[in-house]
């Protein structure tokens, strides 16, 4: 698929965090990744790679990878903590920026804990919340844009406001195009309950970058029967390598295919916590069954 680039992430080996002791060490993944048969990385948690340019730098070209993107985590819906959430976003866009890269993978906060699965607020935005998160989202990335050459792309995520189609599609018709646009998390979108090919069809314009992953069904209908935070719907296998989940990866390569842009498609398969020989077969494995799709490029997208 001429217009798509492959690549993988710390996600894929069960990284979630900056330091945590049920993680691989950087240098592991990066030499697995390398083995697997990937060349492009999103950089992960800030804090889990080098976050010294340099040192950063010196890691990646001695195995022959480029960056895709950064990944930074805030609340737009809270104004409150603008301050404090922009002054965690601009080290993580400054790195990106330095490492080559034009795009910043940005999460909304569960509201659910990623460990306990306690509820740490309510899953539902108020209407005030709702009115002031695509202004902030495009505030945020026109400074992104300006500052840093840099796209801001809003990733769904579980346990999150923006989860379902109808907040997926509610955020994209708040916000301005020029700034704020979407990563596709396919398995997020699963998730969720939405439609990852009617997403692309409708929205494919606002499409800026992808994370291309699996649900298992069976997990997703415990999750559903017994109300399951995403970090135990994660232990229980929720994330499978294709094809053995859904969305069907062939289906969405060959949407993605036919969109007017180059796009980054970043596998993700969340791990964690997973033992340390885990993830190498599972990515390499990903990567056959994504080539039978067509998904093999490798060449840096020209458009930004």
């Amino acid at each position: 698929m001429g217009n798509l680039c492959l690549g993988s992430a710390p996600d894929s080996w069960g990284v979630w965090f900056p330091e945590d002791d049920q993680q691989v060490p950087y240098t592991r993944f990066l030499d697995e990744l390398v083995e697997a048969g990937y060349e492009w990385l999103e950089l992960g948690p800030y804090g889990y790679l080098p976050t010294e340019p340099e040192r950063l730098a010196e890691e990646l070209a001695v195995r022959g990878l480029k960056v895709s993107g950064g990944t930074t985590f805030g609340a737009l819906h809270r104004p409150e903590q603008w301050d404090t959430m922009l002054a965690d976003v601009l080290p993580v866009a400054k790195l990106t920026a330095a490492a080559g890269a034009h795009h910043l993978v940005f999460i909304p906060p569960m509201y659910r804990d990623e460990k306990t699965g306690a509820f740490t607020e309510s899953p539902e935005l108020t209407a005030e919340q709702w009115a002031g998160f695509g202004r902030a989202a495009d505030e945020l990335g026109r400074i992104l844009l300006d500052e840093y050459d840099i796209r801001l792309v809003l990733h769904p995520h579980a346990d999150s406001h923006i989860q379902t189609q109808p907040e997926i599609e509610r955020f994209l018709n708040e916000s301005d195009p020029r700034y704020a646009n979407l990563c596709l998390d396919t398995g997020h979108v699963a998730y969720g309950g939405g439609d990852n090919l009617d997403l692309i069809r409708r929205f494919g314009e606002r499409v800026g970058y992808v994370h291309i992953k699996q649900m298992d069904p069976a997990v997703l209908a415990q999750v559903a029967q017994e109300n399951l935070s995403f970090g135990e719907a994660v232990k229980r296998g929720v994330c499978v390598a294709p094809p053995a989940g859904v969305p069907e990866p062939g289906e969405v390569v060959a949407e993605l295919s036919r969109l007017d842009a180059e796009l980054f498609v970043i596998v993700e398969q969340d791990l964690y916590p997973c033992a340390p020989d885990v993830p190498l077969p599972i990515a390499v494995h990903t990567r056959a069954v994504l080539a039978e799709s067509g998904l093999t490029r490798t060449r840096r997208p020209l458009t930004r």
